[in-house]
This record gives structure tokens, C-alpha cells and sequence, in this order.
């Protein structure tokens, strides 16, 4: 049997260590042909609608949770909530390579739950380019500002599971969690 070699992040490896990777790794498409990171060129794609949602989990003590309702800094749901939906549109500004894309949608949702606060983001456009960082630094960003709104009373909060949730349209089609 013959031995093949794949290209990995930049890396020939051979079939045998190929094996534990997906079947079809894609290219990053974040680098030219000297590995030097540059905008992708969408301007070929059509316009179509794209949508994405993003998770967040932020960690609390009950002693966080039960005071939520009397912060004296206001509430930290409103606050993260709002704060969410100002940086999804800010994403490109903040993360070098994302392309500025008129937003037609931006939610963020809060949700008290057993041992901290989901937040989950959606974001959607009609554009040649998807909208998963745009959810991403939305659910991100939610989740800082509860740490902030918070942090007074414990320093120990954690963020954790700031993942994609779910995808739609664009090339790559449907994606879920």
C-alpha cells in the first residue's frame, strides 16, 4: 500500500498521522502562498443570507447570582445584553482580517441558570461573507461585561464554552453544533 503524505497548518505529514485528522481538512484561507496573512477577496461570492449563533457560559458563586437583582452598577443582563449587540458590530474593527459587513440582525439573550448565566448571540446578514465572529465577539463580549458588572463581589468568575453553536448559508453551508 502506498504511503501519502497531506499538507496540515502548513505541516507534510504522512497518511498514518493523517488518520486521527478529518477526512477533508480545509486550507486556511487567511494566508497566501508565502504564509503571510491577508483579507480574502469575497467580492466574487454572491450575496446570500448568512446567519450564525454563538454560547457563552459565565460562572457564578450563588452569593453573584442571588445579588444580580440589587447591582448597585445597574443590571448586568441589560448591560451584557446591549454591550453584546454594540460589538458584533464592531468586529471587524477589533479582529484584523474579518471584513466590515452591514449587520441585518443582532440578538443577545441572558438566561439565569444553575451555577451562572448562557448567553447566546445571534447575528445575520445578506452579505458574500459569513457572520460566525460577528456572533462570536457578541456572545464574547456579553460574557466580559458580565464579568465587570460583577467582579466586586468575586473575582473568581470564570468564562467558559464560548463556542459556535450554529451556522447558515455561504459556500460551506448548515453547520451545528
Amino acid at each position: 500500500m502506498e504511503k501519502k503524505e497531506f499538507i496540515y497548518s502548513d505541516e507534510l505529514i504522512s497518511d498514518d498521522v493523517a488518520d486521527g485528522l478529518p477526512a477533508a481538512t480545509p486550507t486556511l484561507s487567511h494566508y497566501d502562498e508565502a504564509g503571510q496573512a491577508h483579507m480574502v477577496d469575497v467580492s466574487a461570492k454572491p450575496a446570500t443570507r448568512r446567519e450564525a449563533t454563538a454560547e457563552a457560559f459565565v460562572e457564578l458563586s450563588l452569593a453573584v447570582l442571588e445579588a444580580l437583582p440589587n447591582n448597585p452598577k445597574g443590571s448586568p443582563l441589560e448591560v451584557a445584553r446591549i454591550a453584546g449587540i454594540q460589538a458584533a458590530k464592531q468586529t471587524a474593527t477589533l479582529i484584523p482580517m474579518c471584513h466590515p459587513i452591514a449587520l441585518t440582525y443582532v440578538d443577545v439573550e441572558l438566561q439565569v441558570v444553575e451555577g451562572g448565566i448562557t448567553i447566546e448571540a445571534t447575528a445575520a446578514t445578506v452579505s458574500g461573507t459569513g457572520v460566525e465572529m460577528e456572533a462570536m465577539v457578541a456572545a464574547s463580549i456579553a460574557a466580559l461585561t458580565v464579568y465587570d458588572m460583577t467582579k466586586a463581589l468575586d473575582k473568581g468568575i470564570r468564562i467558559r464554552q464560548v463556542m459556535l453553536a450554529h451556522k447558515s448559508g455561504g459556500k460551506s453551508g448548515d453547520y451545528n453544533r
